[in-house]
């Protein structure tokens, strides 16, 4: 089944490895084969259609027509019209008689895309078409018979709109034999920058200029943001990038200009409705905090380890010297120090290797614990410190290292009582 699928990804141009594309490409994949009616559930710019043209392209009626209808963007008054055709003098215009889809693609499939926005008595029309395979002409009486496959579409939720009386309850019946749920790319994350690079090698080819790349922090935003828009959106930005950007290596803030609220969701800032701008800027210093504080811990490491290495230090087995530690119980307070049992004390000794410095031991001092302020705005505080003791003071360019206003860096100076 695995290599099946992977041979309709590359038929197809479906880029992806989540799980839940897999599903619902096995779904349409055994589905195909059948001639059930198809519902595709899934959020506007997911690749409905796509799945469409997989269901058919599979399926014995490959070689007859294919039709994709929007049937929102046609207007109330003339749907009846497009679908089911007319008679000649039926209504005002019909000056001669016209075929609709359901007869023009008989033996082929017919894609109705949202399908949520289909007037209810076309709505009757269709139910029968489903039933029976029959339908009549606007301005006429008699019956005609159709073989057509009907897989349709929506992003909105059909049950809600059948509470509300604007979808018929007997149509989603006969519509969802099949379901098949197309996953947003917020619910396949493990997928977004697989589709980032070959968008941005497409338009490389197209542009006949070098691919953009991603810094690691723009990557981490990519991955972290919502996507409403969908795969549409998504290549949208990277066709921007592609074109836009003289530095083919994307960071964050040439991605704010064409992404601006790419960090609506990556930080739990509070959100000040009345200061939109403000609160943005916020987050983004925020995030700049964070990228830092992980920089300095991979420093750490790095020091550590070096230091390891250049004095010919053995690292210690961890599990053996969590083992070895003594519990509560075999500890005992006596001067404000704590001392293990003898019992413990053996256990350390003949488990764990002990390494002493070469230095007096009466050359160290009694040690504070310091608890670390995890406040969102001692963080920020702390940060625009650093920006401001960097440039000595200059506001101008520490508000362009933080990446905000001038302004905005001067009322965050008050807010916070900061000397300068």
């Amino acid at each position: 089944m695995a290599a099946t699928l992977q041979g309709i990804k590359q038929r197809f141009g479906i880029i992806g490895k989540s799980p839940l594309l897999d599903r619902a490409l096995s779904t349409a994949q055994r589905v195909a084969s059948t001639d059930l009616s198809v519902l595709i559930q899934g959020e506007s710019g997911v690749g409905k259609e796509v799945f469409s043209r997989i269901i058919h392209d599979l399926s014995p009626r490959k070689h007859n027509k294919f039709i994709a209808i929007n049937t929102g963007a046609i207007p109330e008054g003339t749907i009846n019209s497009e679908l089911f055709g007319h008679e000649k003098g039926a209504f005002t215009g019909a000056t001669n008689d016209r075929k609709g889809y359901f007869e023009t693609v008989s033996g082929g499939t017919i894609f109705l895309d949202e399908i949520g926005e289909m007037p209810l008595d076309t709505q009757a029309y269709l139910l029968r078409i489903l039933e029976s395979g029959e339908f009549i002409k606007v301005g006429s009486s008699k019956v005609l018979k159709t073989d057509i496959r009907v897989i349709a579409a929506t992003n909105v939720d059909l049950k809600e709109k059948i509470k509300n009386g604007k979808f018929r309850e007997d149509l989603y019946y006969r519509l969802n034999t099949v379901p098949i749920k197309v996953p947003s790319l917020k619910e396949r994350r493990e997928d977004i920058y697989m589709l980032m690079r070959k968008f941005a090698v497409d338009f490389a080819e197209k542009y006949r200029t070098d691919s953009i790349r991603l810094t690691d922090q723009a990557r981490l935003a990519f991955e972290k943001y919502n996507w409403p828009g969908n795969v549409r959106e998504l290549r949208n930005v990277v066709e921007q990038l592609s074109v836009l950007s003289e530095e083919k290596e994307i960071g964050i803030e040439r991605l704010l200009n064409i992404v601006p609220n790419i960090f609506e969701t990556n930080l739990p800032a509070k959100r000040n409705l009345g200061k939109d701008s403000t609160s943005f800027e916020e987050r983004e210093i925020l995030y700049k905090f964070l990228f830092e504080m992980k920089n300095d811990l991979n420093d750490v490491k790095t020091l550590v380890y070096e230091l390891i290495r250049s004095n010919d230090l053995s690292m210690p087995d961890i599990t053996a010297l969590k083992n070895a530690l003594p519990n509560r119980s075999d500890l005992t307070r006596t001067n404000d120090a704590f001392q293990m049992s003898d019992q413990s004390s053996s256990a350390l000794e003949d488990d764990v290797p002990i390494i002493l410095s070469q230095g007096d031991a009466t050359n160290y001092q009694r040690a504070e614990e310091v608890v670390e302020s995890l406040s969102l705005e001692d963080m920020e505080k702390e940060y625009i410190k650093k920006a401001l003791k960097k440039y000595r003071g200059r506001r101008k360019d520490a508000a362009e290292e933080l990446g905000i206003s001038e302004r905005t860096l001067y009322r965050k100076i008050n807010q916070y009582h900061i000397e300068e």
